[in-house]
């Protein structure tokens, strides 16, 4: 079903009319086509203007892909699809209520964007990170307005996963939070609140699930397959441990893993040697067409393909 179309809410900060999604790789695409979906104009950027143009033909081949598969109309699809605008540079921040960042899982990245996204930005935006396991009060430190930041934490693939993971900062304001919830269940997704720790709820569960599957496939516990089949059929997971870390990256994974390990300095979370030694090879899963799984190519932005 399509999400209803948003509505505004008055106030000095919530009335989100426009939309800016800086990072146009899976996550990015994904959250500029769901919010498109919702009736949102958004702007779409990346490092470079290529990769914003190939991240806004991502998102609407994944709008295409919905509605081929009867989740929306095609009308929807192409209304949608028509909102979408990819643009250069940090420019579009100006004109948005909402900025979603979607860079790569990197704390020095996130915090020089959001740096100038901070004085680029209307006083009235709501500035968001899409990090899945980085603090907010660490990604904000050196914001001067550091009480309208906060986590909206998507998850792959982001048009069919129901559930946003917000985090507020230690100095996240409650009107800032509530507009961002607003937001987030105008999109159609189930909200859960995380207190500012990391890896929140569901990256920190992740993290000691992966790492325990590749310590057993390292020591001959059982298969790749096996493992992966366990986890589905036993515990009902749509995905086995193996495909969900190709799913979600390798290197994303081992960047997790590392943010939780310096976090807690707890072993369980200390990255195991395989899942290194593959990310140091450039076998990263789904997007580089290698990981714990081979795949074949597919069109850009289907986020489809086969396991081999």
């Amino acid at each position: 079903m399509t999400p209803a179309p948003p509505t505004r809410s008055l106030g000095k900060v919530g009335g989100i009319d426009r939309v800016f999604v800086v990072g146009a790789g899976i996550m990015g695409r994904g959250i500029a086509a769901q919010a498109a979906l919702a009736g949102y104009p958004v702007d779409l950027a990346d490092v470079r203007r290529e990769l914003a143009d190939a991240g806004a033909e991502g998102a609407r081949a994944l709008l295409r892909d919905g509605a081929a598969r009867g989740r929306w109309t095609e009308a929807a699809a192409a209304d949608a699809a028509a909102r979408l605008r990819a643009v250069d540079g940090l420019g579009a921040a100006e004109e948005a209520d909402l900025v979603i960042e979607a860079a790569p899982e990197q704390l020095d990245v996130k915090r020089r964007l959001f740096a100038e996204l901070e004085r680029r930005a209307r006083t009235t935006a709501i500035l968001a990170t899409n990090t899945s396991s980085l603090p907010i009060r660490e990604i904000g430190r050196e914001l001067r307005s550091s009480d309208r930041l906060l986590g909206l934490h998507f998850f792959n693939p982001v048009l069919r996963m129901p559930l946003v993971e917000l985090i507020r900062g230690a100095s996240t304001r409650p009107d800032v939070a509530a507009a961002a919830r607003r937001f987030a269940e105008g999109l159609g997704k189930t909200v859960v609140e995380s207190n500012d720790t990391p890896g929140f709820v569901t990256t920190r569960a992740l993290g000691v699930l992966l790492n325990e599957a590749v310590e057993m496939l390292e020591s001959g516990v059982a298969t790749r397959d096996d493992i992966d089949a366990a986890y589905r059929l036993g515990f009902h997971h749509p995905m086995g441990p193996f495909e969900l870390a190709d799913l979600v990256g390798l290197d994303t994974a081992l960047a997790i893993l590392d943010v939780l390990y310096d976090g807690f300095h707890d072993p369980k979370y200390r990255a195991r040697p395989l899942l290194r030694s593959m990310v140091a090879a450039g076998k990263l899963g789904r997007k580089s067409g290698e990981g714990f799984y081979r795949y074949p190519a597919s069109p850009p932005g289907s986020g489809e393909g086969k396991a081999a």
